[in-house]
């Protein structure tokens, strides 16, 4: 099993099929490893999946249990009015740009259902760091800065929802909605690492 199908079942899987009728919308197809699994989860609880790629993954599969959508994921108004009005499950595996995550995550958060999971993948820049495995400068980045959005949003939401990090791999984020309350802005986390204080801490403690 590789790292990412690792990821999944560890991480997401076995808490999706506790789930009955089951409704999850998926963003990001590419080769359909993430989909085959949702689809045999969506069969399994009598659900369905919404699969949202800007590539034709329409051939990928032949199920009454699954619908594709050739589109960009932030085609909000089209997509929309194609799923339904609550959700068990959103996974974000598309663009993995912080900007791009936060204008997903404050567009769909509103269609889960209280308990249920919008998952963020590729939030950890760990293997790619250079000499590390994937050594590659862009992901490096893009992740470490989606990472932060990330905790910046919980920082003004954690009444709102719960959240927990993988780092097997690329890293994952689940988050677990709590109450049906509007997601407030992402608030900067302003930390005190850089301030006279610390610098004086360190200087005592060394």
């Amino acid at each position: 099993m590789n790292d990412y199908l690792y990821k999944l079942e560890q991480f997401l899987i076995e808490d999706l099929k506790k789930i009955e009728n089951i409704n999850i919308l998926e963003f990001g197809v590419r080769k359909g490893v993430s989909t085959k699994l949702f689809l045999e989860i969506a069969k399994l609880k009598n659900g369905r999946l919404y699969s949202v790629d800007i590539e034709d993954c329409s051939n990928l599969f032949n199920d009454k249990n699954w619908k594709f959508f050739k589109t960009r994921d932030d085609n909000f108004e089209y997509i929309k009015k194609n799923i339904p009005e609550k959700l068990d499950v959103i996974y974000l595996d598309s663009v993995h740009e912080a900007k791009h995550v936060e204008k997903i995550f404050y567009n769909y958060y509103n269609f889960l259902k209280v308990g249920g999971y919008f998952i963020i993948d590729d939030i950890s820049h760990l293997p790619y760091l250079k000499n590390n495995l994937r050594n590659n400068f862009f992901n490096e980045i893009n992740n470490q800065e989606t990472f932060k959005k990330i905790l910046d949003i919980y920082n003004s939401n954690y009444n709102n929802f719960d959240l927990i990090f993988s780092f097997v791999s690329s890293g994952m984020a689940k988050i677990i909605k709590k109450k049906n309350s509007p997601l407030n802005l992402n608030k900067k986390i302003i930390s005190r690492e850089n301030s006279i204080k610390n610098f004086l801490r360190v200087i005592f403690k060394n």
